[in-house]
C-alpha cells in the first residue's frame, strides 16, 4: 500500500529519522526479547506472560542472549499488567547473592529485590501504571512498573552444575499470582499491521510499540518530535508515503550505525578496560525499592541518554545498575592489538578484584557477545571456580587462549578463547567503593609467547 505525504506536511529530513530510530530501539530490542521469551524461550524455556520461567543449567554456547552470564541460575517473568496487579511471592533466600531485577520496556531498570537491597522476602504487590486501588495488608511493599509490560530478571548466584539443586530450590519457590482475576484476555504485545511491507518492518514495530508504552512524561516532548515520520500516528499510512522512503532507509541506517559504534570508543590507554560503573544511569525517571535516587546514579544529560540506552541495549541488555554489580570488557591486549585466538594472553591478578559478592571473568565473541562452544565446556572462570592454582605470592594468572595448554597449571587456569576475535568481559557482583569510584585499576591482559 503507498499513499501520499498529508498536504501540508513537510517531508522530515534522515537525520531525524536515525533519531527517533536510537531513541527507539532500545524498545525495539525489548519486546522482540520478550516476544521470543514468549514463543520459545531466551535463557529459560517459553514462559507466557505473568509466569515464572526458570533456567535448569548455566548458560553455555546454546544460550543467545547478549552477554547472558555463566555465573547466575536465571529466572525470568515477562508481566502484562493489563488485568490488574500481580502478587509476587519472593521465598527466603540462604544466604547466597541472588537479586530480582524490574525492568521496564524501554529497558530501564526501576526496582531491585536482592542481597544488596536488603531482606526481600515475604509478598509483593506489581502494579500498572495509574493504578490506585487498595493495597492489602500484610505486603512487604508496591512496585509501580512505568509500562503495562515489564521483565523481572533472577539471578541466583550457581557455583557451578554441583551447586544446581541448591540454586534451583530456590527458584521453584517463586511465585506470581493475579491480585484479582482479569476480565478478559491479556492484550499481550501489540502486534504491526500485515500491510507494512519488510523494508519498514523496524519502522511499524516503533509505531506501535510507542503507541503500547508511552515514555515517561518528561519524554513527552521529545517523542513528539518524531511525528512527521508517521510513528505517533493510530494507522501506518503516512508511514508508507513515497515521500518518505529515502528518508526512512537513510536514517534506519544511520541510526543502526550509531547504536552497533557507540559502544566502539578505544580505552584511555592500549590493554586497557572498558568499564562504566554508570551504564545503566539512564533512567531518570522511575525509582522503585531498591533503585538509588541519587543524582550520582542518574545521567546529567537527558539528550545523552538516549544513546547510551541504546549501547547498553545493543552489547548488554538489561544490565544492572553499578551498585549491583559492575561489567568491564577488554578489546586489546597491553601492546594495544587487538585481542584474537590466534594468539596465547595471560591475566595476572596480584590481589582479586574487590567484591563484597564475588567476581568472574566470561570470554564472549567480538562483535557479537555470546558465548563460544569450547571442549573443555567452560565459559567462565572466578573466584568460585574450582581448581584455579594461585601462585605463592597470593596471585592468580589466567590463561587465555584458543587451544588447550599442555602446562598443567596453565591448564587449571584456562579461559578458552574463540578462534577469531574475542571480548572478555569482567563482572563484579557487590563492587566495594574502590571499583565505584575508578580507584581499582583491572590489569592488562598481556600477550605470551606459545
Amino acid at each position: 500500500m503507498r499513499t501520499r505525504t498529508p498536504k501540508g506536511t513537510d517531508t522530515p529530513g534522515p537525520e531525524l529519522a536515525a533519531e527517533a530510530y536510537v531513541y527507539g530501539y532500545p524498545l525495539l530490542c525489548s519486546l522482540r526479547v520478550i516476544r521470543l521469551m514468549n514463543e520459545r524461550g531466551m535463557t529459560v524455556p517459553a514462559t507466557p506472560f505473568n509466569t515464572f520461567g526458570h533456567a535448569d543449567r548455566l548458560a553455555d554456547a546454546g544460550s543467545r542472549f547478549v552477554s547472558v552470564n555463566n555465573d547466575t541460575l536465571y529466572s525470568f517473568a515477562p508481566l502484562d499488567l493489563a488485568g490488574g496487579p500481580l502478587l509476587l511471592n519472593v521465598p527466603d533466600g540462604d544466604g547466597s547473592y541472588r537479586v530480582l531485577q524490574f525492568i521496564d520496556a524501554w529497558t530501564n531498570s526501576f526496582a531491585y529485590l536482592g542481597s544488596r537491597s536488603g531482606a526481600a522476602a515475604g509478598r509483593w504487590l506489581v502494579t500498572p501504571p495509574g493504578w490506585n486501588g487498595a493495597v492489602p495488608d500484610g505486603l512487604r511493599g508496591v512496585i509501580k512498573a512505568p509500562t503495562r509490560v515489564v521483565v523481572v530478571a533472577g539471578r541466583h548466584a550457581c557455583a557451578g552444575p554441583d551447586d544446581l539443586p541448591r540454586a534451583r530450590a530456590l527458584q521453584r519457590r517463586l511465585g506470581l499470582e493475579p491480585l484479582a482475576p482479569a476480565a478478559g484476555p491479556l492484550p499481550g504485545l501489540p502486534q504491526p499491521d500485515p500491510r507494512v511491507p519488510a523494508p519498514l518492518a523496524d519502522w511499524e514495530e516503533l509505531r506501535i510499540a510507542f503507541a503500547a508504552f508511552p515514555p515517561a512524561a518528561a519524554e513527552h516532548a521529545h517523542l513528539e518530535r518524531f511525528r512527521p515520520l508517521g510513528l505517533l500516528d493510530a494507522t501506518p499510512e503516512r508511514l508508507l508515503a513515497p515521500a518518505l522512503a529515502d528518508v526512512l532507509t537513510l536514517g534506519l541506517a544511520r541510526g543502526r550505525q550509531r547504536v552497533e559504534h557507540a559502544h566502539e570508543a578505544p580505552p584511555a590507554e592500549p590493554g586497557g578496560w572498558s568499564t562504566d560503573p554508570h551504564l545503566a544511569d539512564y533512567n531518570l525517571d522511575h525509582f522503585g525499592p531498591g533503585r538509588l535516587d541519587d543524582p550520582h546514579w542518574r545521567t546529567a544529560d537527558r539528550a545523552a541518554s538516549h544513546l547510551a540506552r541504546a549501547s547498553v541495549a545493543r552489547t548488554a541488555l538489561w544490565a544492572n545498575h553499578g551498585y549491583e554489580a559492575v561489567y568491564a570488557t577488554a578489546r586489546t591486549d597491553a601492546d594495544g592489538r587487538q585481542l584474537n585466538g590466534a594468539h596465547s594472553y595471560r591475566l595476572r591478578f596480584e590481589q582479586p578484584p574487590p567484591v563484597d559478592a564475588f567476581w568472574s571473568l566470561t570470554m564472549y565473541d567480538a562483535p557479537g557477545y555470546h558465548l563460544v562452544a569450547n571442549p573443555a565446556d567452560r565459559y567462565s572462570v572466578g573466584d568460585r571456580t574450582p581448581g584455579l592454582i594461585h601462585a605463592s605470592d597470593g596471585s592468580l594468572t589466567l590463561c587465555l587462549q584458543h587451544r588447550e595448554p599442555t602446562d598443567p597449571v596453565e591448564r587449571a587456569n584456562w579461559l578458552p578463547a574463540p578462534a577469531g576475535n574475542f571480548r572478555p568481559m569482567l563482572r563484579m557482583y557487590g563492587p566495594r567503593p574502590e571499583v565505584l569510584d575508578g580507584s581499582y585499576r583491572i590489569p592488562p591482559i598481556t600477550a605470551h609467547p606459545r
